[in-house]
């Protein structure tokens, strides 16, 4: 079964991906947004605060309430369906973290 993206998964996902280019600090001056895909249905979602105020990395806050599963104690969201994967958006196409390290060739 999947696990959920969360707070904590985001955090795994950062350090394992940290110089590879995989991350939104290391990727965003070639032009990758950070965001979402839903797996489920393909929908693909920038990152965003809950204002919609786009975010520079990746916050579980601005999606939609149809893919939240958990909500701390404020009302932040915790974790988001199984199907979300984070990735990168440029040029209007999704990009796994392993995607975009590629593109950048930091993991040859």
């Amino acid at each position: 079964m999947a696990q959920t993206l969360s707070l904590h998964t985001l955090a795994a996902d950062n350090r394992f991906f940290a110089g590879t280019g995989g991350v939104s600090q290391e990727n965003r001056q070639s032009g990758f947004r950070p965001g979402f895909l839903d797996q489920d249905t393909g929908a693909v979602y920038l990152s965003c605060w809950a204002d919609g105020r786009p975010a520079p990395f990746h916050a579980l806050d601005g999606l939609p309430d149809h893919l939240v599963l958990a909500r701390d104690p404020t009302g932040r969201v915790a974790a988001v369906k199984a199907s979300v994967i984070a990735g990168f958006v440029r040029c209007g196409c999704f990009y796994t973290r392993e995607q975009a390290a590629c593109c950048l060739d930091r993991t040859h």
